[in-house]
């Protein structure tokens, strides 16, 4: 048996925005500071969303925790290199529900790379999306529409380069 891969599902979606904030403070708004910066529109839990969270090392969940006090699952941190990249297991379904699956997951990578005039160049990649199988198109088409990963850089952008620290 053949497999096929849908060529548009095969592509990643990159997207990058630069920062006027050193490389370790941009990196540690995106990863400490992530539910600073993240649209509460944004998540997959039956009730509203309170609060989301990175659990900072190789395994750890990401997750929501909302309002009612549930937890719901979203991904799972694959690579930790602070403060240069991170990688995450993107564990959500075509139908916007926790895949537990890691072979039908795609990955997100965010590479911090600084610049000569102390700004940082965030760069980040959504691939392996065809894991998703059926609908996989309109996963990538969500994540790659004004409302997906190019507007959320713009959010986490004006946490990162705002004087206040990240939330703990």
């Amino acid at each position: 048996m053949t497999t096929t891969v849908d060529p548009v599902t095969a592509v990643p979606v990159r997207k990058g925005i630069t920062v006027k904030a050193p490389v370790e403070r941009a990196f540690k708004v995106f990863t400490e500071g992530f539910d600073s910066w993240w649209p509460r529109s944004h998540h997959i839990g039956k009730s509203p969303l309170a609060e989301e969270v990175l659990e900072l090392r190789v395994g750890g969940r990401c997750y929501g925790r909302c309002i009612d006090g549930s937890e719901c699952d979203w991904g799972s941190i694959l690579v930790l290199e602070p403060p240069h990249r991170l990688v995450l297991a993107w564990q959500i379904t075509t139908q916007w529900q926790f895949e537990p699956d890691l072979a039908k997951s795609s990955e997100v990578e965010v590479r911090f790379t600084p610049q000569d005039d102390g700004s940082t160049r965030v760069e980040l990649e959504h691939r392996h999306l065809d894991r998703h199988g059926l609908g996989a198109d309109a996963v990538r088409a969500a994540i790659d529409s004004p409302n997906g990963w190019g507007g959320i850089l713009a959010l986490y952008a004006v946490q990162a380069e705002g004087s206040a620290a990240p939330a703990q």
